[in-house]
């Protein structure tokens, strides 16, 4: 059976049509739709000229008009650049390291209003950083990192407004002096260290001094009360005493002979004590004696008289008749 070659040739030419128009399709099914990600935008131009901005989500274009351009990062940025040298006002070179925090807010301005926007934002921190620690000495620029902080920030945002970003935050992340500069800052520390340390023990000793002074004070105040309580209590105790004594001695009523006796008594004490080397007899002393010795005396005859009078024998009676009555 003959082929027909012009029919073969037709039905061929036909499935490659068919290929063609299918892949047509799917090259335009592929270029219309795009799915645009979360937290990033997407610029479409539309014969070369901006048309819109591509929201997150699944969008459609027209195939081989609209282009759509690298997507945009709409999340905040944290770009750190590399150290810089800066002069400070008492003309010393710095190394300063800087933190940028930054964020798109308008994907299209950040496409057409600047070329590339991170390197405008390094030499934009280079310049501003270099201005405002130009006008501050090295000690200023140690102690005012907030302040340069705020600075920068201040002068980012405001010139970064224009291209769609916004300046959250700006940080000093180091600032290195010389190396000479930074061995006369340690020697100086050191000697800042020293000198609080011996003004921090001299106020110790002070204190400790001042304590021991006051505590010192307070027992000799304390002891000075003991002792003139004690006295106190003495003194009432002795006039106590002394009232009971001399109620005991009325009370009694002593005669002279009692009191001669307890005055020989208390007369030896004159004498107590290893430097009494001479001692001296109050006038007092022989009336005592008198006294004693006449009390002595009289209680030695009244004891002779007694014993006499128990010891004589009685007189016999006498047996003489007498003379004779005369008649």
């Amino acid at each position: 059976m003959p082929v027909d070659i012009g029919a073969f040739v037709g039905q061929l030419f036909i499935i490659v049509l068919l290929i063609v128009i299918a892949i047509f399709v799917v090259v335009v099914i592929f270029r219309s739709i795009r799915i645009i990600p979360q937290a990033y935008s997407g610029v479409v131009e539309r014969l070369g000229r901006y048309q819109r901005t591509l929201s997150p989500g699944l969008n459609i274009l027209v195939p081989f008009i609209d282009r759509l351009r690298p997507l945009v990062d709409m999340r905040e940025q944290v770009v750190s650049f590399p150290p810089q040298p800066v002069i400070t006002e008492d003309n010393l070179v710095v190394s300063i390291d800087t933190v940028v925090y930054f964020q798109v807010t308008d994907a299209r301005a950040a496409t057409y209003e600047i070329a590339n926007y991170l390197s405008a934002v390094e030499q934009l921190t280079t310049t501003t950083l270099r201005n405002v620690v130009g006008g501050l000495n090295l000690e200023e620029a140690l102690t005012s990192r907030d302040n340069i902080n705020g600075q920068l920030r201040v002068v980012l945002d405001e010139a970064t407004g224009k291209w769609g970003l916004r300046v959250s935050r700006v940080e000093l992340k180091a600032i290195d002096p010389p190396h000479s500069i930074q061995d006369s800052m340690e020697k100086q520390m050191r000697a800042e260290r020293d000198r609080r340390a011996a003004i921090l023990t001299a106020e110790g000793s002070k204190q400790s001094q001042i304590l021991e002074a006051e505590g010192r004070r307070q027992a000799a105040i304390l002891n000075a009360e003991g002792e003139k309580q004690a006295s106190i209590l003495r003194a009432e105790g002795e006039a106590a005493a002394i009232q009971n004594v001399f109620d005991a001695i009325h009370a009694g009523r002593p005669d002279d002979k009692l009191l001669a006796y307890q005055y020989l008594q208390t007369l030896p004490k004159i004498s107590e004590g290893t430097a009494n080397k001479m001692w001296i007899i109050p006038s007092e002393f022989t009336e005592a004696m008198r006294g004693l010795g006449s009390a002595f005396t009289s209680g030695a005859g009244a004891v002779s008289t007694s014993a006499r009078a128990t010891q004589a024998p009685p007189t016999p009676p006498s047996t003489d008749p007498g003379p004779a009555p005369t008649p």
